[in-house]
């Protein structure tokens, strides 16, 4: 049986503060990770293993893949990996991708791929007595979502780092919420983590708002190198709390629309 691999102290620092100060993970919580197979959330995976092992209090991991179904993407190699990692591991299918060219209107495919994917994972968690979902945005998606509602959608807003959905039974948490997203690549490559590849085909399909916006950040850090840590200390006022909304539904994904 494969045995988790250690992150770095940097990361297991980033994460261990975030959970501490969010209250992430309690006593005897079951938490379910939505594990696309990316660099993020394969190496919060690990971390999440790690804290397991040396929390002061018992809680069970579990994750979950959604296929899409997309010719692009194939996540069915983490079937093998997750049982070796002796993970209870969940695996559904959903012609996403079909479906959003019939159901979408006036939405973009990211969107509907994000809320139809958080709708199949609540009713997953539901089921199998799951009370908590652990999603792996980290500070840089946190930043380029703040700069576009704010260019965008002349909103202040960001993605929380811990909240319960619209139907009080699930608590949402982003443990990845101080660290960069290079240190994920950093451990992925390290750890030779099986990342599959491309895990959003219609976003590498063709340059997007959110592309634009990190190739922005990229180049504005390059000339302030504290540009990401005034980010958080501005970022954090909307970072808790319950979000403004959550679309994903919470009875029957397949009916999900705008």
């Amino acid at each position: 049986m494969q045995t988790f691999n250690k992150p770095p102290k940097s990361l297991i620092s980033c994460v261990g503060k975030a959970i501490a100060d969010y209250d992430m993970i309690r006593a005897h919580d079951r938490i379910l990770l939505g594990l696309s197979g990316g660099k993020d959330s394969l190496s919060l995976l690990h971390l999440l293993l790690y804290f397991q092992q040396r929390a002061p209090i018992h809680f069970e991991i579990g994750a979950m893949t959604v296929d899409p179904q997309s010719p692009e993407f194939n996540p069915s190699p983490l079937k093998a990996y997750l049982k070796q990692l002796n993970v209870a591991y969940f695996y559904q299918e959903q012609p996403i991708l079909e479906e959003a060219k019939q159901r979408m209107k006036g939405d973009s495919f990211c969107a509907y791929c994000a809320r139809m994917k958080r709708g199949i994972m609540y009713t997953t968690a539901r089921q199998q007595g799951y009370n908590v979902l652990v999603l792996a945005q980290h500070l840089d998606d946190l930043a380029e979502s703040f700069l576009m509602s704010a260019f965008h959608g002349g909103r202040l807003q960001t993605m929380k780092a811990h909240y319960v959905n619209d139907a009080g039974d699930i608590r949402i948490i982003r443990p990845l919420i101080y660290a960069r997203e290079r240190q994920t690549r950093a451990f992925a490559e390290a750890a030779q983590l099986p990342v599959i590849s491309e895990n959003c085909p219609a976003c590498f399909s063709m340059p997007t708002q959110r592309y634009h916006i990190k190739q922005l950040l990229a180049q504005e850090e390059q000339n302030y190198r504290h540009l990401f840590k005034n980010l958080l200390h501005a970022m954090r006022p909307l970072m808790t709390g319950h979000p403004f909304h959550d679309t994903a539904r919470t009875t029957n994904p397949t009916s999900a629309t705008d």
